[in-house]
């Protein structure tokens, strides 16, 4: 094997090794469990510090509570959430769900969360989402991303040595350009952890999200039952892209073996490592 080449697998093998400090950014106490859950499961069992962060309290999403009540509710799901799935700390702030808006106030809380966290890795969502609110966390988070080295901004917090690596979750909208499926984590052998950690945001997954698609008929009473019924409203076919990411990644014949995957391309704003580099801080 050439030197060079020797050097870069070594190189690669070390920087994977290393114990990484993720934040993964959702507008709701769920957002994060739905596209993250399976990759922080398998980050966190490895030894790595996770971290998932609503930017919104969640108070607007439910079809017969809401304000005060409702935000303790979700923020005690997410708690518990937390505790399935290992994660080192799930944080709530105090902002009215379907209100957001992309302040520089509401950047500077961004900032804050990104440095104290001492991010390696910075997951959001894109900013051309249906919600609002999603689509401002994603705008929130960009306008960040150069921010959290910047020592003038924001004083009261230290400024991040290193810029981090910044990504976007998986989304199936296509305008002004369909996602990149850059990394592609097989969550088929952690499958149930997630299943288990959006389990517990009761309100969203048994109530609100079904009521909201028509289908609260179809919700199980039983326990077990519930599981099983959100497990296959969970499970989708793969998009051609993330099929075709899937076979480069875990070779030909994946995409049929592989059931469930979490996929995230990489931003262009942030640290900018190589697709081999950004490959080998994800599990498999």
């Amino acid at each position: 094997m050439p030197r060079l080449v020797l050097i870069f697998l070594l190189a690669m093998t070390m920087q994977a090794q290393q114990k990484l400090r993720i934040i993964a950014i959702g507008a709701h106490p769920d957002d994060c469990d739905i596209k993250f859950a399976g990759t922080a499961a398998k980050f966190a069992r490895a030894g790595h510090m996770v971290k998932f962060l609503s930017v919104t309290n969640g108070d607007a999403g439910h079809q017969e509570m809401g304000g005060g009540m409702l935000a303790k509710r979700r923020y005690l799901e997410t708690q518990e959430s937390a505790r399935r799935l290992g994660i080192a700390e799930y944080e709530v702030l105090d902002n009215h769900d379907g209100e957001l808006t992309p302040t520089v106030e509401a950047r500077k809380q961004i900032i804050r969360a990104i440095r104290k966290w001492k991010a390696d890795i910075v997951v959001a969502p894109r900013p051309n989402d249906y919600h609002p609110d999603h689509r401002y966390t994603g705008v929130l988070v960009q306008d960040a991303a150069y921010m959290v080295v910047v020592p003038n901004i924001v004083p009261d917090t230290p400024p991040l040595h290193d810029n981090p690596i910044f990504l976007y979750y998986q989304d199936g909208f296509q305008k002004p350009a369909p996602f990149r499926p850059d990394v592609v984590v097989n969550i088929d052998d952690v499958w149930e952890t997630k299943v288990n950690s959006l389990d517990a945001h009761v309100s969203q997954v048994y109530e609100w999200l079904p009521w909201v698609d028509h289908t609260l008929d179809q919700v199980p009473k039983d326990k077990q039952a519930r599981k099983e019924w959100l497990s296959k409203q969970r499970t989708r076919p793969h998009p051609a892209a993330v099929r075709k990411a899937i076979e480069e990644i875990y070779g030909p014949g994946a995409a049929d073996r592989i059931k469930r995957v979490e996929t995230f391309e990489l931003c262009e704003y942030g640290r900018q490592p190589t697709l081999a580099q950004l490959r080998a801080l994800f599990p498999k």
